[in-house]
């Protein structure tokens, strides 16, 4: 593998890993700060707010398996090594 093949290939799953990051701040937001604001009116999932339960609980889970799946199937392994094995 060139060393630009390497730059190329670290500078997009940069970018997926940051764009994935943003994903997930801004689903943290808005359910977080914009779906519940009277606490007399809170509507609870297993025994903790909605809100809360969204953005703390169901945000993490689902961007986990977006991670997952994103390391699984779209990122490849780099050797940083120096040694090129896709020769063998």
């Amino acid at each position: 593998m060139k060393h630009s093949d390497t730059g190329r290939i670290l500078r997009r799953e940069t970018a997926v890993t940051l764009l994935l990051y943003l994903l997930f701040f801004a689903w943290w937001y808005v359910t977080a700060y914009c779906t519940e604001r009277d606490p007399s009116k809170y509507r609870y999932v297993f025994g903790v707010p909605r809100w809360f339960f969204l953005s703390c609980i169901a945000g993490y889970l689902g961007i986990s398996a977006l991670l997952w799946l994103c390391v699984k199937f779209f990122f490849t392994d780099v050797p940083f090594d120096g040694e090129d094995k896709s020769d063998e």
